[in-house]
């Protein structure tokens, strides 16, 4: 019986084995371009551009780096790349990621280790950054919720928790625009994570 193909070719040649990722497969050029047209919210949110993971990506990043003023370059790249699996896994809104878990939480794990290890940082985040990041995240979400999904504030509130800072600066702009801006983020973070 021949074998299902699980792997993806990215537009930099590479092949990522989506059941055994390689860090070796994975191109930061790949991530940036699949984040930058993966929409958050299924695509129902307002405006004339979906709203990007790449672009929630940057955001969570600015929220992480805001509450974290001391974590370093490094803990912030990590916060830039908390959702880098969705380049290849697409982003899944709660409600499905919770109906097919826990075998796409094992998918989604393996893909953000391999990703980690690629960029220096550990294939498991230490717990209290990761519950650092978890809080942006959901800050983040709050605050599209309300601003571009449609959401009150009370419903936002609800489902989201009041966050304490639901004025995040919720961006809408054409994926180039939103790729170019995580790469270089990414580069300045790289560059500051090496000094």
């Amino acid at each position: 019986m021949r074998q299902a193909r699980a792997w993806q070719r990215m537009l930099s040649g590479r092949r990522l084995d989506l059941l055994d990722p390689s860090p070796l497969d994975i191109e930061i050029e790949d991530i940036a371009h699949g984040l930058s047209f993966v929409a958050r919210w299924n695509g129902q949110t307002r405006g004339d551009f979906p709203y990007s993971v790449a672009e929630h990506s940057l955001l969570v990043e600015e929220i992480f780096a805001a509450r974290n003023p001391g974590s370093g370059p490094r803990w912030r790249l990590a916060a830039l790349l908390h959702d880098a699996p969705e380049y290849v896994l697409g982003d899944m809104i709660s409600p499905v990621k919770s109906a097919l878990a826990p075998q796409f939480h094992a998918l989604d794990a393996r893909i953000a280790a391999a990703v980690h290890l690629r960029f220096g940082l550990p294939a498991e985040l230490p717990a209290a950054i990761a519950a650092e990041i978890k809080l942006a995240d959901r800050m983040s979400a709050r605050a599209e919720a309300e601003a571009i999904a449609g959401f009150t504030a009370a419903e936002a509130d609800r489902l989201f928790g009041r966050t304490g800072q639901n004025h995040c600066p919720v961006r809408l702009r054409p994926p180039s625009e939103s790729r170019a801006e995580f790469l270089q983020r990414f580069g300045g973070l790289m560059i500051q994570a090496a000094i």
